[in-house]
């Protein structure tokens, strides 16, 4: 994992090679892509593994879900005529799906493609917490080989886009290292990575077991509760980063003598500069729990006031990938990990980000009128976990209680009381961990890469936590952000006091640390 020393530059790695990117209608790879046009304009070319979706190919895909993509705003105001032609001349689209062995391409098309890409950025992953478990698998794991089996046949390097929370349950300093299961013991191979096959084909036969005895109606619901309940004993969350953690083993293994980067970010928010301050594509992390207090819905949550919550901004992950990049093109054949984290740089604790975000609510919440519908009237507190479980089992049986009253009374239609604990129950379910944090991440290695650019890149390609100011950009920032960005204007049939307004309302609502 060491690099060799010397001094690198984004520019002259980069000229005229072509980089081919997955995952780019998602958030991140947004950012990078948008930010690899504006920044390095001599790159060779930028291919993109688009899958054809609601009948249409990848080049109409990227014109109607990408191209539009108001991350170009600032690139179309200040230089429209060199991004319609970058567009034009260096964006080719390949309609191709990342689960598919040679992505479902020709042997020949395959091959010719292998040998135009001189790097990969695989930033395609499934990023619901709670997906089931034969889709995570797919996705987040079994298709590392067929991203390797491209990087070996055009001899590329592979910058593969993990998260930090790989980490599952482990406890403590989280360095950029392999990470070992915190629960379950696995074959680990010499060359350092875990052998995960014999894991792969026991979760294909449970997986089976259940598509043959359950209908489809019930089959999601029975396949997530299989990944959770895996994850859980394997050492992880969730069946999310169980299954990035897998994908991270199979490409140390596909990748064995070739170049590879793993970048992990923690929890990816909205920008901090560029290509403006607070962009961002839907609710993160942070911000379903932001909106449902918005909202009314939730009061509480499971949290811990002192812990160091890991949120990154997206352009400093994206210039991660930039520079890693660069330096896996003018130092190959070798293997690293890199986290694009602030907890060693600039830690803020959740109990800080609470009250930064109440205190921007309360004083100001008409500033942000799709975020805020009504003054909050309520402070947002954070109990244990065991205060959780017993303040909800208490509410449970109050709210059981009235229902039963309404339904006797012949009141129709769902109370405010059952919603809210139905949102702030599945909240928690979904998100208590990234709010519980037991350990920090180390980014010691992304820095010292950061190094060995000049000065004038490193300003133009900063990963350094230390240029964030919290108060500034959580409550400035990243909450204008989120309201410009992540939601819908609010709809007439809406206005009213009582309307029911639910988290899924934003434009994509998925969970998601990375995408």
């Amino acid at each position: 994992m060491t690099h060799g020393m010397g001094h690198l530059s984004v520019q002259a790695s980069l000229a005229g090679k072509r980089i081919l990117l997955t995952g780019s209608t998602g958030f991140l790879a947004k950012v990078v892509l948008e930010k690899l046009i504006r920044a390095v304009p001599d790159v060779g070319g930028l291919i993109l593994l688009i899958r054809d979706a609601d009948g249409a190919d990848a080049r109409q895909r990227f014109e109607r879900d990408i191209a539009t993509s108001s991350v170009f705003d600032t690139l179309r105001a200040q230089r429209p005529a060199f991004l319609a032609r970058f567009f034009a001349e260096k964006v080719e689209c390949v309609s191709g799906e990342v689960t598919q062995e040679r992505f479902a391409l020709p042997a020949a098309r395959f091959l010719a493609l292998a040998g135009r890409v001189d790097v990969i950025i695989n930033a395609a992953a499934s990023v619901n917490f709670r997906e089931p478990l034969d889709e995570a698998l797919r996705i987040n794991a079994l298709s590392i080989d067929n991203i390797c089996a491209l990087a070996r046949a055009g001899n590329a390097a592979l910058i593969q886009v993990s998260t930090c929370y790989v980490n599952g349950y482990n406890r403590g300093e989280m360095r950029e290292e392999m990470v070992h299961p915190a629960r379950a013991a696995l074959p680990r191979h010499r060359d350092g990575y875990y052998e995960v096959d014999g894991l792969i084909a026991t979760l294909r036969q449970k997986i089976a077991a259940i598509e043959a005895a359950t209908v489809p109606a019930q089959r999601a619901r029975r396949l997530t509760e299989l990944g959770i309940r895996e994850a859980n004993h394997y050492g992880w969350n969730d069946t999310y980063t169980f299954t990035k953690w897998m994908g991270e083993q199979l490409a140390m293994r596909g990748m064995q003598g070739q170049t590879l980067s793993i970048v992990r970010p923690a929890i990816i928010e909205s920008t901090l500069q560029e290509p403006c301050p607070g962009w961002i594509e839907g609710v993160k992390v942070a911000d379903a729990i932001i909106l449902a207090y918005a909202r009314g819905k939730t009061r509480f949550f499971p949290a811990k006031a002192d812990g160091i919550i890991d949120i990154v901004p997206a352009d400093l992950v994206a210039n991660g990938i930039v520079l890693a990049c660069a330096e896996a093109l003018a130092d190959p054949l070798r293997q690293r990990i890199y986290q694009a984290c602030t907890g060693q740089g600039n830690p803020v604790l959740l109990g800080r980000v609470i009250a930064l975000l109440q205190s921007e609510a309360k004083r100001n919440w008409q500033a942000y009128e799709r975020l805020f519908y009504r003054a909050p009237r309520h402070d947002f507190r954070m109990v244990s976990r065991a205060t959780f479980l017993l303040t909800l089992r208490v509410l449970r049986a109050g709210v059981a209680l009235w229902s039963g009253v309404r339904r006797l009374l012949g009141v129709r239609g769902q109370s405010k009381a059952i919603e809210a604990l139905r949102t702030t129950h599945t909240l928690a379910l979904t998100f208590s961990f990234y709010t519980e944090p037991r350990y920090r991440f180390h980014n010691t290695q992304l820095l010292a890469l950061a190094r060995r650019f000049g000065v004038a890149e490193r300003a133009l390609f900063p990963v350094d936590a230390r240029l964030i100011d919290w108060e500034d950009y959580l409550c400035r920032v990243h909450m204008a952000g989120l309201n410009r960005y992540a939601l819908r204007a609010r709809a007439p049939a809406q206005a009213g006091e009582g309307a029911a307004v639910r988290v899924g309302e934003a434009r994509d609502a998925a969970p998601a640390l990375v995408e």
